[in-house]
């Protein structure tokens, strides 16, 4: 066995043995001793693979993105819908988060914090920073795939950004679901539903002179906000 792969199955393992750990008694009881003594490691072996456990949630995060992205790619259908597409996407990312909710905080902080911000908490050291970042991109392709499929197609005006506003607004469903204290967050099943055919519409009415003018502001506050970063 080669180094860099029994160094990728120690990884795995400290993210599995985390998993387990975080389901079971919760994100605040869990410690990286913890977790090294589930996964069979050194203490200072697990520290030299993570720093910190919102390191392992950063990992965590980018390995659930690949599960929603994997999930969710199957049932998009070239000329389906904007909003079927949408509400498929946004309930596979419902199923896929719903067994940790009591961490799902630590997870919309991973997402949206800067790499350079993650770096500086860490005192300029590697930080899960990169791993966050790697989760946003392809979350973010997944929506462009959503767009792309979908019929009729978006306004050329809007086209190249509305698969990151379809992002924001998907991390919006989530912040909902990190609060949802009904059984099964079922409140948030709802909301993806309700929004979904709502986000279609404002879609399809940008199309109109008044609205598209509206939606030309605001996306281009977003693309002037985002030169900014």
């Amino acid at each position: 066995m080669t180094a860099t792969v029994k160094s990728e199955q120690t990884r795995r393992l400290l993210i599995d043995s985390a998993l387990a750990l975080f389901k079971t008694q919760g994100y605040a009881k869990t410690t990286m001793r913890g977790i090294a003594e589930a996964a069979g490691v050194s203490v200072g072996n697990a520290y030299y693979y993570f720093r910190s456990k919102d390191e392992l949630v950063a990992e965590l995060y980018r390995f659930l993105q690949d599960e929603h992205r994997s999930r969710a790619l199957p049932l998009l259908r070239d000329g389906h819908s904007l909003s079927e597409h949408l509400r498929l996407v946004l309930l596979a990312n419902l199923d896929i988060l719903g067994p940790y909710h009591d961490f799902g905080a630590h997870f919309l902080r991973t997402a949206l914090t800067p790499p350079s911000s993650a770096a500086e908490a860490n005192g300029g050291r590697h930080s899960g920073g990169g791993g966050a970042e790697v989760g946003r991109a392809k979350s973010i392709a997944l929506f462009r795939q959503v767009v792309t499929v979908s019929r009729p197609q978006p306004p050329l005006a809007i086209r190249d950004d509305l698969p990151e506003l379809l992002w924001l607004m998907h991390m919006g469903v989530t912040l909902f679901w990190i609060y949802d204290r009904s059984p099964g967050q079922r409140r948030s099943r709802r909301l993806a539903q309700n929004v979904a055919p709502l986000a279609a519409k404002l879609v399809i009415l940008s199309r109109l002179p008044v609205v598209r003018n509206i939606v030309e502001d605001v996306v281009h506050l977003f693309q002037g906000a985002r030169r900014d970063d």
